[in-house]
């Protein structure tokens, strides 16, 4: 301390100046420390306003049954439709003690309750997995462990179902391991669904086969006379057009698969459509699974909104997930999986059906309104989705 005093004391200038050069290089730290919060926060996404839709207290509403064989393993994501009676049907994925995923079917007056279920399969996928003579090409048995694809290993996955003109469209994935997954489509009329009589037609398929396609829907209705099949949400929404839907027809939609996401936000990484499209009054309401790499293994949903005469438009999209793999059924099997399939309008609600852990069937819901408001209010992405909400307009029900 005396050695400095005496510096101070003989040499003030040159005190002056090293005390100067400290005070600057601390004022320029400090500047500069304020300078990068500030662009970070420029440059951060919107503040996050979430709406999430409330699970039914019941959830699951159907689980395997270990006493039959077909559907022992898992009953999940299903497709759903309503019936002239308001009735609801869900036609939901099952896998049984071969690994083979075959469809289901079950009822339910309010939509919440499902009190008649199927005893057997009401449909099983036309194909079959080819065998191969070279022993090491791929297991002859069933392991659910190398065959991930919900944890089967071939058949009929995932089906999605729209009524138009008094029948039953389903679209569904023809999995028999990843050399081969196909686009199926078939129909059966709404009469025949309700009396459970399963008169399917021979199913179409959408794509060529060497190719992986997945989670391709159609939309509820005709578009300029036309079935419309959206089959890829990014980078682009991607629709074509279908005149006829029957087995003859051998034109396969080239389709690219997702890919990306938005950076910056929760759907950075975008997996495909979820249910077919509902129809609002803002739009196609559309349903969709995304993942965030920040928080990896998580399969969300979310939600946007295409426009109604040019739905490769997107005119609004949830600024966050509406639905997130948080309960116990939804990671029991397959961990960290929402997957959803099928979306009805009931009374004033938008009821979700979905698959939890990729085992279970479990639906979510939420008020209509509140949701479209939720997504004007947040949502907005692009020119045209300047509207409001209607205040006084009901709900359409499907």
């Amino acid at each position: 301390m005396q050695a400095v005093y005496q510096l101070v004391i003989n040499a003030p200038i040159i005190f002056i100046v090293i005390f100067a050069c400290l005070a600057a290089f601390f004022v320029y730290t400090i500047v500069r420390f304020l300078e990068k919060q500030w662009k970070s926060r420029k440059e951060m996404p919107a503040e996050r306003i979430e709406h999430a839709l409330e699970r039914h207290e019941n959830n699951p509403v159907l689980a395997p049954l270990p006493h039959k064989d077909w559907e022992a393993v898992g009953t999940f994501n299903p497709a759903a439709v309503k019936d002239d009676e308001g009735s609801v049907h869900l036609l939901y994925r099952a896998i049984g003690k071969d690994g083979l995923s075959r469809v289901g079917h079950a009822k339910s007056k309010d939509g919440l309750k499902f009190d008649h279920r199927s005893s057997y399969p009401v449909y099983i996928s036309k194909l079959s997995r080819k065998t191969n003579s070279d022993p090491t090409d791929r297991p002859k048995t069933y392991n659910p462990v190398i065959y991930t694809s919900g944890g089967g290993w071939g058949g009929c996955e995932d089906p999605r179902a729209v009524v138009i003109d008094g029948r039953l469209y389903m679209s569904y994935t023809a999995f028999e391991g990843w050399d081969s997954v196909c686009i199926g489509i078939t129909s059966i009329s709404m009469e025949d669904l309700k009396h459970s009589r399963w008169n399917w037609m021979e199913p179409m398929f959408a794509s060529a086969p060497g190719e992986v396609n997945k989670n391709w829907v159609l939309f509820p209705e005709k578009i300029n006379g036309k079935f419309a099949v959206l089959h890829s949400i990014s980078p682009e929404i991607q629709v074509d057009f279908i005149d006829e839907i029957n087995s003859k027809n051998t034109k396969y939609i080239k389709s690219v698969p997702p890919s990306g996401g938005r950076p910056d936000h929760w759907d950075n990484w975008v997996r495909g459509a979820g249910p077919p499209p509902v129809k609002t009054s803002l739009g196609w309401l559309l349903l969709y699974h995304a993942m965030d790499k920040k928080d990896p293994n998580k399969y969300k949903l979310g939600c946007m909104i295409l426009d109604l005469k040019d739905p490769t438009k997107v005119l609004y999209r949830s600024n966050g997930p509406v639905l997130e793999p948080n309960m116990p059924y939804e990671n029991d099997w397959k961990p960290g999986v929402v997957y959803a399939s099928g979306a009805l309008i009931i009374g004033k609600d938008l009821v979700v059906y979905y698959g939890g852990g990729d085992k279970y069937v479990c639906v979510a819901q939420t008020p209509l309104k509140q949701l479209l408001d939720w997504m004007v209010e947040h949502g907005k992405v692009g020119p045209g989705a300047e509207q409001e909400v209607e205040q006084e307009a009901e709900p359409k029900e499907e």
